[in-house]
């Protein structure tokens, strides 16, 4: 067994672990879509108000309010005000790096337009000048969402961070039309530069790719 299958299978069980273990998610309260079934096909896809999103991600990750409106108005900025977020992912994840790294997470993905909300799974390899690990919870704006099944499917990304303790962190990943930008609360210590993908899936897998 090769030094980077070893690795992998070592931040494979810590980030299963450290999915497993992490306390339940919150059920949804104010500032979460209640499900009232699919609009009729053709129908303009709903999209959430900036002020939907700063209040269910200040609830969801557990911290100020002013703290989550800096990142998503940083978000609402860059892609442009004729366009916001369809749907957002509420979840954990766990991550780790030496070099080659990998990234585990579950969530469960809210539709504005009041379907039913759904499991969500995600992993994915990374590669770089990157060393470390984190915890965190992550609240993912998603853009361009219009049935819930397109999600299923690899986003490739680049990542720079600097995680500290209670740090919170944007990134971008993007396929098909779609932008996904996570927001991330984490504990933990990671540096450095990545390049790598996410795969999100209807079930959790053990290898990343």
């Amino acid at each position: 067994m090769d030094r980077r299958t070893v690795i992998l299978s070592g931040l494979a069980a810590s980030g299963l672990a450290a999915c497993s273990t992490a306390s339940p998610m919150p059920a949804p309260g104010p500032g979460y879509p209640q499900a009232q079934g699919a609009p009729p096909p053709g129908t303009p896809t709903p999209e959430y108000t900036q002020e939907e999103l700063i209040r269910a991600g200040s609830d969801f990750l557990g911290v100020a309010a002013e703290a989550v409106a800096g990142a998503i108005e940083r978000v609402f900025s860059e892609q442009g005000a004729r366009r916001r977020p369809t749907a957002y992912i509420a979840g954990e994840e766990g991550a780790g790096a030496i070099g080659v790294g990998a990234r585990y997470g579950r969530g469960l993905l809210y539709m504005k337009s009041g379907t039913q909300p759904r499991d969500i799974f995600w992993q994915g390899p990374s590669i770089g000048w990157d060393f470390g690990g984190n915890a965190a919870r992550v609240f993912t704006l998603v853009y361009g969402l219009q049935d819930p099944e397109q999600i299923y499917r690899r986003f490739p990304g680049v990542e720079g961070s600097a995680y500290l303790i209670g740090g919170l962190g944007v990134n971008y990943q993007a396929a098909e039309g779609m932008v996904l930008a996570p927001i991330r609360a984490g504990v933990g210590l990671r540096l450095g530069a990545n390049v790598g993908y996410l795969v999100y899936s209807r079930q959790r897998n053990i290898l990343p790719f």
